[in-house]
């Protein structure tokens, strides 16, 4: 009854605050499996996605006071996917993994977006992890593997010299503890959109895995902020 109080307060136009707060509660309250049994309905999951961004509406982010909600609103579909299969059936329906890749593509040259951006990828991570419809979807309909590489060229700031190579800085300083996290998922959601990819048959995956062969041969030569994450980053 608690969370369908939030949610009945979060369908609402409320003050920002306010939304934090809520969702910073359900978050907490979608840790456990129990709870989530009421939550996990269709109505619910559409709430979530609006204040997350997550619609195919082509409007930049242009409104830093509504980073924090995204970024909750982000986070609680992140438990409430994990820990429901309801949940992750809904996310098929609701073409919740073409709404991330939207959303991604919004975060593209963007400010102050590094948050939002790392908790799409952990999404997406996800998804492609827990429902291999949305893995074939990723990867076939909605060109994932671009999407995802493009994502972690961004966040290793590669350079290029030439087509398939990219630039060494050996005095380049290492990244911020946002830009190595967000490359970490990166990867890791990467890795389930390719797990099948042995064959590949055109010109155009051909040319798509050669880059992104060069950019994980530069991030192998990046550093994280501490010892630690440059470990996890390779």
């Amino acid at each position: 009854k608690l969370c369908e109080g939030i949610l009945n307060i979060l369908e609402k136009d409320t003050k920002t605050s306010c939304q934090v707060a809520c969702l910073e509660a359900l978050r907490i309250l979608s840790r456990d499996k129990k709870v989530l049994v009421p939550v996990t309905t269709k109505r619910n999951m559409q709430i979530l996605m609006r204040l997350a961004k997550l619609d195919n509406v082509e409007d930049p982010l242009d409104r830093v006071s509504e980073f924090p909600v995204i970024v909750e609103a982000l986070k609680c579909l992140c438990n409430i996917i994990f820990n429901s299969s309801v949940a992750q059936k809904l996310s098929l329906e609701l073409n919740l993994a073409a709404m991330l890749c939207n959303l991604l593509q919004k975060c593209k040259d963007q400010q102050c977006v590094d948050d939002i951006k790392c908790f799409d990828l952990r999404l997406l991570f996800l998804l492609s992890l827990l429902h291999t419809d949305i893995r074939s979807q990723l990867r076939q309909e909605l060109q994932g593997v671009q999407v995802l590489t493009q994502a972690l060229e961004s966040s290793l700031s590669v350079r290029w010299t030439e087509e398939y190579k990219a630039a060494e800085d050996r005095d380049r300083p290492p990244l911020s503890l946002q830009e190595t996290d967000c490359a970490i998922e990166a990867l890791k959601a990467l890795f389930n959109v390719t797990l099948d990819s042995w064959n590949v048959h055109s010109k155009n995956e051909s040319h798509q895995f050669r880059y992104m062969a060069a950019i994980l041969r530069h991030c192998l030569l990046t550093t994280g902020p501490t010892e630690d994450k440059t470990e996890e980053l390779h």
